[in-house]
């Protein structure tokens, strides 16, 4: 059965204690009604060009959406998206020659929702992971967000893996975790992880009157260019999978939670090593939860070229609200550091 329509349940995980009760989250109502109120279920594997598939991968099974053959490109999405959010780049990569994928995160999308795995370095070898999988010795890595820490991550600690670099809307690691402590515009912008610490009621208030707080932050957090309906009404339906919502929000516990704790201090030890991938670093000017001031500065970790693209008037979604902008600087980079 496909892994959107019946996911793993989530079991609890190291971060998350008091969350769950005994037994685990309760399942949410899972979403099965088109968007014109029709029958028809509803699914992550959205028609179009690219075919769908799952993959092993670092114990854990994934979902994919790919497209197209050449040089690989995967792409990996942010809060509170899943493959989707990159259905422009997919088609516009594989018109250029790349074999081009879209990655559903563990816990997110028709991938698997494990008990436990949501700390950045077991998640970041999820990446890597897929890469192999996919047959890959090297890979150009694109992630937003979450995704694009993620990046940042994977780059660290399998530098052999990663051909280049694109990381959108995403601090580096150690530059996130200096502004959280001590800037307080960008605690504040980070009011919604703040609200993830707690237990139990993040998980329903985000699945609650059909994921209309999604839907809110999608609208807050973008800028003059809206994200268009279907993609809002399709991120509302993802976080309703059984399980998401708990997982989705799981890497923002760990984030928090472990500043204090041995495991998260050394992983901010270990992310001052120099990323040797070529590094394209993309942010909107608008963008209201990772701030320009916190993403600049990326370049100080990069011992190869590095690119800084600040678009002005767009906010968190460069991908999505400036489509043909940012897919224009991603081709350009990926074509100038294929070999």
């Amino acid at each position: 059965m496909p892994l959107d329509q019946k996911p793993v349940p989530a079991q609890p995980s190291a971060d998350s204690g008091p969350d769950l009760a005994p037994g685990g989250e309760p399942a949410e109502e899972s979403p099965g009604t088109a968007p014109d109120g029709g029958a028809e279920a509803w699914s992550v594997r959205q028609s179009g060009p690219w075919t769908h598939r799952d993959l092993a991968a670092n114990g854990a099974r994934f979902h994919i959406a790919e497209l197209g053959s050449g040089p690989l490109v995967l792409l990996v999405h942010g809060w509170p998206e899943y493959w989707w959010a990159w259905r422009h780049q997919l088609t516009a990569l594989a018109e250029a020659g790349y074999r081009a994928v879209a990655l559903d995160l563990r816990g997110i999308g028709g991938s698997d929702r494990t008990p436990r795995g949501y700390d950045p370095g077991n998640l970041a070898l999820d990446i890597t992971g897929v890469i192999r999988s996919l047959g890959e010795r090297r890979a150009h890595l694109v992630g937003h967000a979450a995704g694009g820490t993620l990046a940042w991550v994977a780059a660290v600690m399998r530098p052999s893996v990663i051909q280049s670099l694109t990381v959108v809307s995403a601090a580096h690691p150690r530059d996130l975790r200096r502004a959280l402590l001590t800037d307080r515009r960008q605690a504040a912008a980070f009011e919604h992880v703040l609200g993830f610490q707690r237990p139990w009621i993040p998980e329903r208030r985000l699945v609650a009157d059909d994921a209309a707080l999604v839907g809110r932050y999608l609208d807050a957090w973008a800028g003059p260019n809206r994200l268009d309906e279907e993609a809002v009404h399709a991120y509302r339906q993802a976080i309703q999978i059984p399980s998401t919502a708990h997982c989705s929000i799981e890497p923002y516990r760990w984030l928090l939670r472990s500043m204090a704790r041995p495991d998260g201090i050394q992983f901010a030890r270990r992310m001052k090593k120099p990323i040797t991938a070529p590094t394209l670093h993309v942010q909107g000017a608008a963008d209201p939860v990772l701030l320009s001031h916190t993403a600049l500065g990326g370049g100080e970790y990069v011992a190869a070229p590095y690119r800084w693209r600040l678009m002005p008037g767009v906010g968190h979604f460069p991908h999505e609200e400036a489509p043909e902008q940012f897919t224009a600087e991603l081709l350009d980079w990926v074509g100038r550091h294929k070999e």
